[in-house]
């Protein structure tokens, strides 16, 4: 943190909400925090974010190392950048859409964001949303809900929730998409032969009913449903509370 600063942010997140202009004196001629971000952006869209590191991403900007140290201070700070660069500002919709329909877009559109970017699901989250397109995307689904009778508190509890729902099933689905041979099995033919009727009827009754068919291919159908299921949730609790 900076102790010198007035939002107790580090110097490059501050700089990112344009609370100051640069994050430390003396900057080189031709690099700024923008070129910095986006040179990082680039190496983990093409190698993985596991090859982002500070002396690799001064090589790619050809400048020296302590010159990015002028601008980020820490890998963890260009993390945080690089995910809110990656996650972009949310979409825009109609503002006369009912909560439903809005929330549910939301969720389609984070999820699109995750797959276009999935190093993003590599970087853990350790603490709450704090630079810009992130705060604009809690504000667009928090605004969604205006006109509930869901309480403020409950309403960031909603987006945490649809949040991490989302987050789940792309890191879900990315990785079986990215996942090596050893992992490309015939699932379903593969349980009838290690399962036991007796021991696992549950699962086996699932099986005889088809519901875990190789051959058939629902997309995200199983994101609609858990989807579906989360916003009739909140339906259930908005419909609890006084209009």
């Amino acid at each position: 943190m900076d102790e010198d600063s007035g939002t107790g942010l580090p110097a490059s997140i501050e700089a990112a909400w344009g609370v100051r202009s640069r994050p430390g004196p003396g900057p080189r001629p031709g690099l700024s925090l923008r070129r910095i971000v986006e040179a990082a952006v680039q190496v983990a869209s093409t190698d993985g974010l596991a090859a982002v590191s500070m002396v690799r991403v001064a090589k790619e900007l050809g400048v020296s190392t302590m010159a990015l140290y002028r601008y980020v201070a820490a890998k963890d700070e260009l993390l945080d950048l690089m995910l809110d660069a990656g996650i972009g500002p949310p979409t825009t919709d109609q503002e006369d859409t009912d909560w439903r329909t809005g929330l549910c877009r939301w969720a389609w559109d984070y999820l699109a964001a995750l797959r276009r970017n999935p190093w993003m699901l590599q970087i853990p989250i350790t603490a709450p949303p704090i630079t810009p397109n992130q705060i604009a995307w809690l504000e667009r689904g928090l605004s969604r809900l205006h006109g509930t009778g869901i309480t403020e508190s409950e309403k960031i509890s909603v987006i945490m929730l649809l949040s991490g729902f989302v987050r789940n099933w792309a890191s879900l689905t990315v990785g079986l998409q990215t996942g090596d041979q050893r992992t490309q099995i015939r699932y379903g033919t593969t349980l009838t032969k290690l399962i036991d009727e007796q021991r696992f009827p549950a699962l086996s009754a699932a099986i005889a009913a088809g519901a875990v068919d190789d051959d058939r291919d629902d997309g995200d159908a199983e994101f609609t449903f858990g989807l579906e299921r989360v916003l009739d949730g909140v339906d259930a609790l908005d419909r609890r509370r006084p209009a």
